[in-house]
């Protein structure tokens, strides 16, 4: 007998449904109808929900051992923590009461020396709070807008702070609003002191691309300046009271072809994100008017006044 004579189709007792082709068919057609039927009518959306129900109790079950572990180390890391925050707490707070005591004292001291060379109190300064609203349109410049105006009171060349220091001096006041053009501004320059070396200069805005920054302009090579060094401001030019924070210097560049350096300052103040502001009422407004010359009398020929 040859081989293609040979019948390949299964025995009757073997031949058991349809083939696996037509089993393949079947189901992959059933599965693509139930998706789009889920996808497009939520069908199996209750049957979900009842499956979810049934197992909560299993999953919380076996979540328990791994909450427990994470709960564990949280409290032993959260009472590493409270401990350490209770240690630097007290530091500070025995710093704080020796700093407290030794600011009394130069308080004092200056009260004595005052008295003694007969000059003036420091002007007490007027303060009011505002918020900004946004930032000023023009892209070519550092302002921002604020909620108050000549109705509140704002006065012209006000100092505008936050709770770091410095942010800028407003520039342009309307009824309701006023316009504050920061200190990294171009256009911008602060009269400041070196904390450390008691050196006057002045801040002017980055002219950089970034415009985030400060420059101290028209400083010898051969300055006293060092990184980290505090500018505050000098208050010669009645507009900001002195002592307040304005930069800090971050880089300085000595060139040998130069007699000036390149001198750049981070700024204490948030410029870029500032919300709440306090504006200053200008050192120049509370100094009083300087009193009028007197006029000198006139002689006549016979010795009486006119």
């Amino acid at each position: 007998m040859t081989l293609g004579t040979l019948d390949r189709t299964p025995p009757p007792f073997f031949n058991q449904g349809p083939s696996a082709l037509s089993k393949l068919m079947f189901f992959s057609a059933l599965a693509l109808l139930l998706m789009v039927a889920d996808a497009r009518f939520r069908v199996t959306q209750p049957l979900r929900a009842a499956f979810a129900t049934a197992l909560y109790p299993v999953q919380w079950l076996a979540l328990q051992p791994v909450r427990a572990v994470q709960n564990g180390g949280q409290y032993v890391s959260g009472l590493n923590q409270a401990k350490s925050s209770s240690e630097d707490a007290a530091k500070k707070l025995a710093l704080q009461s020796l700093r407290a005591g030794q600011v009394e004292q130069l308080a004092q001291e200056n009260t004595r020396l005052r008295r003694l060379l007969g000059l003036r109190e420091q002007l007490a300064t007027s303060v009011m709070a505002a918020e900004v609203l946004y930032d000023a349109a023009d892209p070519y410049s550092r302002k921002v807008i604020i909620d108050k105006g000549l109705a509140q009171g704002v006065e012209l060349g006000s100092p505008v702070l936050d709770e770091a220091g410095v942010l800028g001096q407003v520039t342009r006041v309307h009824p309701l609003v006023s316009e504050v053009t920061l200190v990294v501004d171009r256009d911008l320059a602060i009269p400041v002191l070196n904390l450390r070396t008691g050196a006057r200069s002045v801040a002017f805005g980055d002219p950089s691309a970034s415009g985030s920054g400060l420059e101290l302009r028209f400083m010898g090579s051969n300055s006293d300046l060092q990184p980290g060094d505090l500018l505050t401001t000098s208050g010669v030019d009645g507009v900001y009271p002195p002592g307040l924070p304005v930069a800090k210097i971050s880089r300085i560049e000595r060139r040998a072809e130069s007699t000036f350096s390149k001198i750049y300052c981070t700024p204490q103040a948030l410029v870029n994100g500032a919300r709440h502001v306090i504006i200053v009422k200008p050192v120049g407004s509370q100094i009083p008017a300087r009193p009028a010359a007197a006029v000198p009398a006139v002689v006549g020929k016979k010795g009486v006044a006119k």
